[in-house]
């Protein structure tokens, strides 16, 4: 979903550097994965097309934050829908 977004941080040698993924359009996500001593970080399109890709050394990565974008619960859509529409006097009308 747009907005949802992954930190990386990184050993660098002497400091640690933290790089950014982030879903930048609507319809987008970010995923990631471990493979082969690499970390794989992705920005997908829904259709599944990579749009960009960050890797990194899985033995220099310190910290993987995924922060995904908070999300409401239907139930909670149609409460406030429902609370949002003013009540008429006759329901008939």
């Amino acid at each position: 979903m747009k907005g949802d977004r992954v930190e990386i941080v990184v050993d660098a040698g002497d400091t640690a550097r933290t790089y950014e993924v982030v879903a930048s359009r609507a319809g987008r996500r970010v995923e990631t994965a471990v493979r082969r001593g690499v970390v794989e970080v992705s920005e997908v399109t829904r259709s599944g097309g990579v749009v960009r890709t960050a890797r990194f050394m899985a033995t220099r990565v310190l910290a993987l934050v995924e922060q995904p974008v908070p999300r409401e619960d239907s139930s909670e859509r149609s409460a406030q829908r429902s609370a949002e529409r003013p009540f008429r006097d006759d329901p008939g009308s």
